[in-house]
């Protein structure tokens, strides 16, 4: 399914978080679709299923899932409020990555073509250059 990096600085929950997000907003796991079960995930990827559990409970509190007891965990069907409220974090995020590139140097063209490449890797273009 993926690889992580246990090499990486960053914990292996977190990049696990991300590579599951990654798969949610690409819609590789649609809505409703049942994830891998914790003890699955974790032959699979040889880690400790208390890692899968920390990275599953940490997408459950983002709301990128949900648990139902005895059955397992599912990806969580976006709804327009939950939407407008990450869209209104994220533009204001954005703002603030944004200004730090430029004043690192980084100028309006460069930063369009990042958005560019961003809106390739949404719709299933090429993700590497």
């Amino acid at each position: 399914m993926f690889e992580l990096d246990i090499r990486n600085r960053k914990p292996i929950y977190e990049q696990l978080v991300d590579k599951l997000k990654e798969l949610i907003i690409h819609e590789i796991f649609k809505a409703d679709q049942q994830l891998p079960s914790v003890r699955l995930l974790a032959k699979e990827l040889t880690i400790n299923p208390n890692t899968i559990q920390k990275a599953y409970r940490e997408l459950e509190r983002q709301n990128y899932i949900y648990s139902v007891p005895g059955k397992g965990s599912f990806v969580t069907p976006q709804s327009n409020t939950l939407n407008n409220e990450k869209v209104k974090k994220m533009k204001e995020e954005l703002v603030k990555i944004i200004a730090e590139a430029m004043y690192l140097g980084m100028d309006k063209n460069e930063i369009l073509s990042l958005i560019s490449q961003a809106e390739q890797t949404v719709k299933g273009g090429n993700t590497r250059d």
